[in-house]
This record gives C-alpha cells, structure tokens and sequence, in this order.
C-alpha cells in the first residue's frame, strides 16, 4: 500500500516593492530518498532543504523519508531568498504526521532557519504582511526581529517566534499563540527630530528662501556655486525643514527600504525622510534600480524624501538621463528578463555644482579653462533634465565678514518648517477634492495649472515678457507657475500677483546666464 500525504502552508514572495501570495505544497510518499523544490526557485531556495533538514534534526524531529517534493506556486513567478525555510519545514512536519495544525489555513508564514532551528530575520515583512491581510489571513507568523515591522499594518494579529519548535507548538495549539504588541511611542507619525540646522548656516538668505520654496511645494532644486560656498552643507539640512511623515507615507517608504534590507536594527520603519545622497560614480543600475532581478535603486530609496546630486556635471550622463521618467512620473519602470516592475519614486531631487570645470563665476573664472572645456562640462546637463529642475540658484562664496560674524541672527529649522506645514496644509486642502493624488504643487498636472493658477493682467503680461526674454520651453512655464503658486502660498495669498511671478521668474533665469 502506497502512503502519500499533502501539506499546504501559505507564505509569500516579494515582487518589486509589494507581495505575491505563495502556496507551499509539500508531499511525501514511498520510494527512493529523495527531496525536489518544484515552482521556480532560486539557487537560496533549493539550497534551503539542506538547512531545513538539519534544523528538523537539531530541534528534535525526524527528517522524512522516501519521495518528497516540495512545489512553490504559482510556478511563473520566481521565488527568491531563505524566507521560505519555516513555511518549508512546517510543510514538511505536517506531510510526515509530526505537527496536527487544524487552523493552518488562517496563518501566514515567513522566516529563515538556521541550522539550529533559530528563526531568523528576513527582508520585506511589511509588504508581506499586507499581503496577508488582502489574502483574508488573520494571522502573520514571523521571526520575532520583525514583529515590530510587521505590525504596523492593523488588523492582522503578529505572532513572533524564535525558533522551529515554538511555531510547531503555537500551531499545534500546545501554547497560546504571542500575539505582539508594539512598544509605546513606536508610531510612524513620532519622528526623530534632525540633528542638523539652518541656525547654524552663516549668510545665504537668498539661498535659504529659494530651499524654502522648493521644500513648501516640493519642486527640484539646482545650487550652483564655487567650492567651498556651503551647498553640501544647505543640501543636508533640507530635511530639517520638511513636514514630518504620515502614516501612509511612513509605510510606502518603509515598504521601500524592507526589500532593499535597509532598515536599522531596532527600527520597524522609516520615521525621517529619506536623503540619499549616492557618490558620482554611481551606475545607472544603482540610480533607477535594476539587477537581473529588478530591486530598489536610490530613486525608489528618496521616496517622499530628498536625491542630493552633489557635482552634478561628474555623474554619467547616461544616469542622469534615466531621471527624466521618475522626475516627470513619480515612478520608474524597469525591465529585465524575470519580469517588468515598477517602483515609486516620488522624490525632490537637490543638485549642486559648480558653474566652471575651475569652480567659479565670472569671467576671470572662466578665463583659466578654454570656452571648449567650459562648454563640455556644462554640456554634460541636458536641457530636458533642466527643465524639470524648478528652482536654479546660486550660492555665492561668502565674505570674511560673514564668516566671522555669531549665529545670533541665522533662523532655525524650527521657524522655517513651521511656514512650510502651513503652506503644505494650504494644499493638502486645495487637492484634497481632486481625483488625483496630488500632495503638493509640484505635482500639479495641466487642469490643476489651469484651476488654480489662473493670472490676471498684470501678473499675465509680466510672465510673457519674462519668458520671451529668457526663451523658456512650455515645461517651464508651467514649473513657473507651480512655483508662483508656492510662494502664494507661503506668503498666505490666495491669487498669484505679480511679486510672486517675479520671485518665481528668478529661480529660472540663473541656467539661462550660465548655459546661454
């Protein structure tokens, strides 16, 4: 008599930034000692069997014997990593008669094994957890690393483990299941102040209202000025001034930084916003994302958050192009062989270079470099990527007498981010009938521009000039009223006048004087 038994455990597999339902079917029966994964795993997965075995044998149960096959499905979806070892060895356990588990079915299962039978931490909890509240599961089965995590989706009870044995005997029903609890204060809403300030930036008045701007609305940003002139040191205190993140934003880019397992030790989610900062010499891959099986790259990374581009005119131009669709889309498609994916993106993006190959302005600047070489630096930035750039300043070397004067005058952080919340307030309720999801005004499409931009004569005549003078394309013009609106907006007025046109068209003429 031939014996056969089947056992379904119900995991999931991470797909770009979300999670796909994954069943796992192991069956044992008579024949000759073998063990096949079946659904298309990968190398970590096949090789999973062997630590699933040893950790069976050294928490105290009985490797199956005879024919076992253990299928992965659906089967076109490639399955990746060590999260499927527990689901795995459950499986396995229940097919051979060794676990009784009557409410299997309510539980989703993820974790890697050790060789001891510890249950170890894996990437992509969260999304996985969401998953499992779409598929109606009522419970997650975790390793206990990433119960915090985890918990951050409501409605769905976290059972953390440590080890092989404590999940076999929670789905036995021998102990009650732990269900986790988050520690006090662990919200998403709570963030950690920055350690950084504007109070501590000398001079740059007019730089700091520009930064100013371009975070209320969240429009891109270009600093251009010589070495040692403080755009690095501007650039790194912008998230000083941001509105904190909400919850939902929290959990997209939490989501984010789970897969790319790069979330801190003891920290279940991104409370600061993101400010990737990725050295010149970065590949277009590790920009956009990519790898033969596509994952995050530092565009998806500054997700609701701030890409500093320091020396901008030093990165590939080939990696700069491939900007272009995040910046205009808020998403980056990527393609490869295991499938298309698509990440969001939605980030502002803060460059800074210097305006000569020598480093300074002006013409005796320019002098010590040939127009030739001065023209292939600039060139190295294309006009389309400088359009969808809102804001171009310079911030100019600053004189002794600012260098050596207190920091009784600089304003803090604290006063500048207050009058971005309200501004940020201001339209959070203008969009908040729209169709779209729009959170600020840089992500205003065509009918916003027309419904809430709308000019008056003067304001009207006063942007034609400037845009026959200055010769500026059609994206432009509509980055400049975005801009307009912003400034409406933080100086508490409801119709765009002519200040706030002229003050727009000032962000826009420094390229023009520098590229012609």
């Amino acid at each position: 008599m031939v014996r056969a038994m089947l056992a379904k455990i119900f995991s999931a597999a991470v797909w770009g930034v979300e999670a796909l339902g994954v069943e796992v079917e192991v069956n044992n029966t008579w024949g000759d000692y073998d063990t096949k994964v079946v659904g298309l795993p990968d190398a970590a997965v096949r090789e999973s069997c062997h630590r699933v075995y040893t950790a069976l044998q050294n928490s105290g149960f009985k490797n199956p014997l005879g024919r076992t096959t253990i299928n992965l499905a659906p089967a076109d979806i490639r399955k990746e990593g060590p999260s499927f070892d527990l689901p795995m060895a459950l499986g396995l356990l229940a097919a051979t008669g060794q676990m009784e588990a009557p409410g299997l079915e309510r539980y989703l299962v993820v974790g890697e094994l050790a060789l001891s039978g510890e249950v170890r931490q894996v990437r992509g909890v969260l999304p996985i957890a969401l998953e499992a509240r779409r598929q109606g599961r009522t419970a997650l089965l975790v390793p206990r690393a990433n119960a915090a995590e985890a918990a951050l989706v409501r409605e769905l009870a976290i059972v953390p483990v440590d080890n092989l044995r404590q999940a076999v005997d929670i789905l036995s029903g021998l102990v009650p299941a732990p269900e986790f609890v988050p520690a006090a204060g662990a919200a998403a809403e709570a963030e950690d102040p920055s350690d950084l300030d504007f109070a501590e930036v000398k001079g740059q008045e007019s730089a700091k209202r520009a930064i100013e701007v371009a975070v209320a609305g969240g429009h891109n940003l270009l600093m251009i000025g010589p070495p040692g002139s403080g755009k690095s040191m501007l650039a790194k205190r912008i998230p000083s001034i941001f509105p904190p993140l909400d919850l939902d934003e929290a959990i997209e880019a939490t989501k984010i930084h789970s897969v790319a397992g790069l979330l801190p030790a003891g920290q279940p989610v991104v409370r600061r916003r993101p400010f990737r900062a990725p050295h010149h010499t970065i590949s277009d891959i590790g920009l956009v994302g990519g790898t033969a099986t596509p994952s995050p790259g530092e565009v998806s990374l500054s997700h609701h958050g701030v890409l500093f581009l320091d020396e901008l005119p030093e990165f590939k131009r080939t990696a700069l192009e491939v900007l272009r669709q995040p910046l205009e889309d808020g998403h980056v498609t990527i393609s490869r062989a295991a499938g298309t994916m698509t990440f969001p993106a939605r980030f502002m993006l803060v460059a800074a270079m210097n305006p000569t190959p020598t480093g300074g302005f002006g013409d005796a600047q320019r002098g010590k470099c040939t127009p030739a070489q001065v023209q292939r630096y600039l060139n190295k930035i294309s006009g389309p990527l400088l359009d969808r750039i809102d804001l171009h300043i310079e911030v100019p070397a600053l004189k002794h007498e600012t260098l050596l004067q207190g920091h009784a005058s600089a304003e803090p952080s604290a006063a500048i981010r207050a009058r971005v919340v309200a501004a940020r307030e201001t339209q959070r309720q203008r969009f908040a009938a729209s169709k779209r999801k729009i959170g600020c005004n840089a992500q205003m499409g065509s009918r916003e521009l027309k419904q809430h931009c709308a000019l008056e004569e003067g304001p009207r005549e006063l942007l034609r000039m400037a845009l026959d003078d200055l010769k500026l394309s059609a994206r432009a013009y509509d980055r400049i009223l975005k801009v307009a609106r912003t400034v409406a907006d933080l100086n508490g007025v409801e119709a765009i006048g002519e200040a706030e046109i002229a003050e727009a068209v000032q962000f826009r003429s420094l390229d023009r004087q520098i590229w012609g």
